[in-house]
């Protein structure tokens, strides 16, 4: 098994490609270690010190360090991680998995229909080329709320992303939109 890496624009994010798939569909956030209790591939990759984040998308992994950590230390350790569970046999994922985006229960309905298409239509196929994904989280009296996962969580980036990038695009199609905000999960 080659797993390839590259770089993402979150200097703290490397994406792994393994060469297979992760997810058979959708995304898994793992914020945290406890977070990861779902996932014996998540938890292996914890178990390398210095991990603080871990990402699945349908054909990759990106694992997040903590600052003091230097790729040079801990690369060599996550990917034999995941190596090892790959040829383990293992689930990726224990249970069901999670939808993507929130639901909105509310008098906007048809305007959420057309944020979340265009969110999966223009904007998570471009983030998941950076190793990241975002997902609807609110609407509320035009402003639309993302929670931002995976390289996009942190990313120095994330705010001219949201503001220049998806703010511009929501608005120009769904005049309704006046504003775009993160939101921590």
């Amino acid at each position: 098994m080659f797993i390839q890496t590259e770089s993402t624009p979150n200097p703290a994010t490397l994406k792994f490609l393994p060469g297979q798939a992760v997810l058979d569909a959708g995304t898994a956030d793992f914020p945290s270690a406890e977070a990861a209790a779902a996932s014996p591939l998540a938890r292996r990759i914890f178990a390398v010190d210095g991990v603080t984040g871990v990402f699945f998308g349908t054909d990759f992994v990106t694992v997040t360090k903590a600052d003091a950590v230097d790729w040079d230390h801990i690369k060599p350790a996550l990917l034999g991680a995941i190596m090892e569970h790959y040829q383990s046999g293992a689930a990726v994922m224990e249970g069901a998995g999670q939808q993507a985006h929130a639901d909105h229960d509310g008098p906007d309905g048809e305007i959420v229909v057309q944020i979340k298409d265009l969110l999966d239509t223009r904007v998570r196929p471009a983030v998941a080329q950076d190793g990241g994904d975002i997902t609807f989280h609110g609407f509320d009296r035009g402003v639309v709320y993302l929670h931002m996962q995976g390289a996009c969580a942190g990313c120095p980036s994330s705010t001219l992303t949201l503001k220049m990038g998806i703010e511009n695009l929501l608005k120009h199609y769904i005049p309704e939109v006046t504003e775009v905000r993160p939101v921590a999960v």
